[in-house]
Formats: structure tokens, C-alpha cells, sequence
């Protein structure tokens, strides 16, 4: 169990893979940010590849392929927020395609990004700073101050702290099952043979990884439709 503490600390453990200089001031630049990069650039350059030479008639089967996914997603994310949300459907397929590629770079031996408190919370921040936009640009301000005292006012002090609580809640559930995920499986590798493993890893590393960016999206977009109610 020692060993298993020291793993999870590891895990645990932000590493700064270099620092930017910037006059007097030191810009330490860690692990996390580094993978998000490389997320980054891999969605990039997948979508420059599946969108060149786009065609009206006679199109390829990269170009089939591409618009599949995107009508899909952007059908599938706009069932869960529906039309009244469909100017967000983009941000939202941009953080589901985001926490799954992360999730799933986990299989190449990489430490997923959303293994840090600190890209989970942000991801949150984000998510949460849309959820009140989308309340104040349907309701307006005055509207939006007013939905704090809804159904009475006795309760407004409870919906002000639920701003606060939804961004806690997304940040610490995306990062906790993450987490959560590479405990199991270092209790199984200390339990069981080398080889039984290995469909467990499968199972986290894409299977529960995908779920967690469904379950992310999920509850953003619930939020704001909640948000988004007169």
C-alpha cells in the first residue's frame, strides 16, 4: 500500500516541464499543459487533414467521414441542450472532443491533463462563466438578478452559493472519477497477474474517459438550460 501512496502522489504531483522567462518574471509551464498542447494540435490537425479539398458533389470518403462526425456530435450535444441552446452546441462539442481526446492519450502511457486539479478546474471555470452568460444574455441583467430570487426570496442567498457550488461540483467529478480510475486500476495490477489487467485499462482509459467527457458536457448543458428558463 505503500507503493500505491506513492504512485498516487506521483500522479498527484503537477511537474513543471520548463519554465518561460518573461524580464523578472519565471512562467513555469507544467505537464498538464504541455498534453493539452498536444491535444490541441492533434484535434487541429485532424480537422486541417478531414477538411481539405471539401466538395460539393463527389465527395471522398475522408470528407463523408468528416461531415458524419460533425453532424452527429453537433446532433447529439443539441439533444441534450436543445434548440434554445444551439448557439452554444459549438463550445460544447469543442469540451466533449477536448476531455475525450485527454482521457483517451492515457493509452499511449501518457498522464492524462484532466489528472490535474487544475485543468479540471478551469474547464469548470469556462463552463460555468457560459452557464451565467447564457442566463444574462435570455434574460437580460436585471432578469438574470431576478431568477436569484426565485421561487421566493428567502432562498437567494442558497442560489448564490450555487454558483460557486455547480463549478466546484464539474471541477472535482471530472478530476475525482479520473483519479478514481487510476487507483482501481493499481489495486488490480497489486492483486492480480500482469496480464488480467489489461481489459480494465481498456475499459478506463476509453470507456469510463469517454463517459466522463458525456457526463461533463452533460451537466453544462443542463445548467444552461436551467439558466436559460423564464
Amino acid at each position: 500500500m505503500e507503493g500505491l501512496a506513492e504512485e498516487l502522489l506521483a500522479e498527484l504531483n503537477c511537474e513543471t516541464v520548463f519554465t518561460i522567462h518573461l524580464g523578472s518574471m519565471d512562467i513555469p509551464i507544467a505537464e498538464s499543459t504541455v498534453i493539452t498542447w498536444v491535444v490541441m494540435a492533434v484535434i487541429l490537425l485532424l480537422s486541417i487533414f478531414l477538411t481539405s479539398n471539401l466538395k460539393v458533389h463527389d465527395i471522398s470518403k475522408k470528407q463523408l467521414f468528416a461531415e458524419t462526425v460533425v453532424i452527429k456530435l453537433e446532433n447529439f450535444v443539441a439533444d441534450m441542450i436543445g434548440e434554445e441552446g444551439r448557439a452554444y452546441v459549438p463550445y460544447l462539442c469543442a469540451v466533449i472532443l477536448y476531455i475525450g481526446f485527454a482521457n483517451l492519450i492515457g493509452l499511449f502511457g501518457v498522464k492524462p491533463p484532466t489528472k490535474d486539479l487544475n485543468v479540471t478546474a478551469a474547464l469548470a471555470l469556462m463552463s460555468i462563466i457560459l452557464v451565467q452568460y447564457a442566463g444574462i444574455h435570455r434574460k437580460g441583467v436585471k432578469g438574470w438578478l431576478k431568477s436569484f430570487k426565485e421561487p421566493m426570496a428567502i432562498v437567494t442567498p442558497i442560489n448564490i452559493l450555487e454558483v460557486f457550488i455547480k463549478p466546484l461540483s464539474l471541477c472535482m467529478r471530472l478530476f475525482g472519477n479520473v483519479l478514481g480510475a487510476f487507483v482501481i486500476m493499481e489495486l488490480i495490477k497489486i492483486l492480480v497477474p500482469v496480464a488480467i489487467p489489461v481489459p480494465f485499462s481498456f475499459y478506463f482509459d476509453i470507456f469510463d474517459g469517454l463517459i466522463q467527457a458525456y457526463v461533463f458536457v452533460f451537466l453544462t448543458s443542463l445548467y444552461i438550460k436551467e439558466s436559460m428558463e423564464e
